[in-house]
């Protein structure tokens, strides 16, 4: 019979450290990429009516079959 024996684990990679000096350029761009983004998604682009809403009559009369 054969004994249990532990599968030999490899060793995890040496873990490198992530440069703390970013370039100013980098920096600008990846600034200038987020205002972009969020004056594009900007409150305007999901309302529909200005901040009175809708006032115009609902039109609740008539047929309510589709093609009559």
């Amino acid at each position: 019979m054969c004994g249990f024996s532990k599968p030999s684990v490899p060793k995890a990679p040496a873990i490198q450290a992530v440069p703390q000096e970013q370039d100013s350029a980098v920096v600008g761009a990846r600034d200038e990429e987020q205002r972009r983004r969020r004056a594009a998604s900007g409150r305007n682009s999901t309302l529909l009516t200005g901040a009175g809403g809708d006032t115009s009559a609902a039109n609740t009369s008539g047929k309510s079959l589709l093609g009559q």
